[in-house]
């Protein structure tokens, strides 16, 4: 068997007891050889589809949309696959979204129910979703991993390129001490009563591979807790460290950019990314954060950081730190606070050298290496820049389960000042 039947066989598995593309179709009661088949017949000629990241794939982009709409975001998530169609797949980019809708919001474009997934075409209807569907699947779980892996490991084999771009459309709650453990992450279905929490996320993207750009079109997800989660899976990672409009990302003014330059690195797919974000936010006088963030360097992240917080820590100079959580940059949740300002505001603070030295070491790294762009818009967020990180009055011990607090003493530091 080739490894091309072993690759749309994957697919079919992963995504639905039930499943239709392509004129394929699969239900666990079948057998195996008919599946076989099905896939032998629907994909003629060559034996290999090539694999993502190929380098002689056709297309240099292939933009991947998770946009899991199964909530009162509904309405939006009609506004934003619209959106994509303005700009469109062309012979450099493909644009692939899937969009789930539940009973209860937005009846436009005929109330259809369940998820959809398009090849998103260029049209000047902004009002109505014209792309192909090119699957329709009845009843998803858009709040699984397992179902996110499937829909991108399905778009990577049906629509190949050089690179990737992976967005996660939904509400999200980045880390904060206020809910259980379970109740943090992104990408709530709230048919299913399910979402996928920090180290799902890890998972998730352990199953799909390191892509090019990760991108979080949900709330508070810049943070350091979930970047360094899954910083070995992707090149960046685009977010904000603030709560998003309902409107969230406007992504005709970003693809427009990669499709008039498809050679476009990812460095710099990020930076457009963020831009397009804050310049409509600015436009329209509404406060915004959004960042892209290296991930290469969140290892260097931790060596520096646990050097600064032993220091503070040995000079004993807690007073000083508890007043700059205080006045720390925060956001929605206020355990969340830009790390820079707070390290900032330490390191003004203090009467140790060594801390003032280190301080300065940690902003200068994080400001020209790990946080490669950022923009803020509105005076409440001048403070902001780029990366948040969970600074709590006291310690909640599900934190330990993440790969941050295992591999860097954060941890220790923050149950030091509580």
């Amino acid at each position: 068997m080739t490894s091309k039947i072993f690759g749309a066989l994957a697919t079919l598995m992963l995504v639905s007891s039930v499943y239709a593309a392509d004129g394929i179709t699969f239900d666990q009661k079948g057998s195996l050889a008919s599946v076989v088949e099905q896939v032998r017949a629907a994909n003629p000629g060559a034996d290999v589809i090539p694999m993502p990241g190929n380098p002689k794939a056709a297309k240099n982009w292939t933009i991947m949309v998770f946009v899991n709409a199964k909530n009162n975001l509904e309405s939006y998530g009609l506004s934003d696959v619209n959106e994509m169609e303005v700009i469109g797949s062309d012979a450099n980019v493909n644009i692939v979204a899937e969009l789930g809708r539940i009973d209860g919001y937005s009846s436009a474009e005929g109330d259809w129910k369940g998820s959809r997934r398009y090849l998103v075409q260029k049209d000047a209807d902004t009002s109505k979703i014209t792309s192909p569907i090119v699957m329709e699947i009845p009843k998803s779980d858009m709040g699984s991993w397992e179902y996110l892996v499937g829909f991108t490991k399905w778009a990577m084999e049906k629509y190949p390129a050089r690179h990737y771009v992976l967005v996660v459309w939904n509400h999200g709650a980045g880390w904060n001490k206020e809910r259980p453990f379970e109740d943090r992450g992104i990408s709530y279905d709230d048919e299913s009563g399910n979402h996928i929490t920090t180290p799902q996320l890890s998972q998730a993207m352990a199953q799909i591979g390191k892509i090019d750009v990760f991108s979080m079109d949900a709330c508070l997800m810049q943070m350091a807790e979930v970047g360094y989660q899954i910083k070995d899976y992707a090149d960046y990672i685009v977010a904000s460290e603030e709560t998003e409009p309902g409107d969230g990302y406007t992504y005709n003014t970003w693809l427009g950019p990669l499709a008039a330059t498809p050679d476009m690195s990812a460095a710099d797919l990020s930076k457009a990314m963020v831009d397009s974000y804050t310049d409509h936010y600015q436009a329209i006088k509404q406060g915004a954060t959004q960042s892209s963030i290296k991930t290469a360097s969140f290892g260097k992240l931790t060596q520096l950081l646990d050097g600064w917080t032993a220091e503070v820590m040995a000079a004993g100079d807690l007073a000083n730190v508890k007043n700059a959580r205080t006045k720390a940059q925060a956001f929605y949740y206020s355990t969340n606070k830009d790390l820079y300002h707070f390290v900032k505001l330490v390191s003004d603070g203090t009467a140790s050298a060594a801390v003032a030295e280190k301080g300065k070491e940690l902003m200068g790294f994080l400001k020209t290496d790990l946080i490669l762009h950022n923009r803020v818009t509105g005076t409440k967020y001048a403070n902001s820049f780029g990366l948040a990180v969970y600074i709590p009055s006291s310690y909640t011990p599900s934190y330990n389960d993440l790969t941050w607090a295992k591999d860097s003493k954060w941890d220790d530091f923050i149950k030091w000042i509580k």
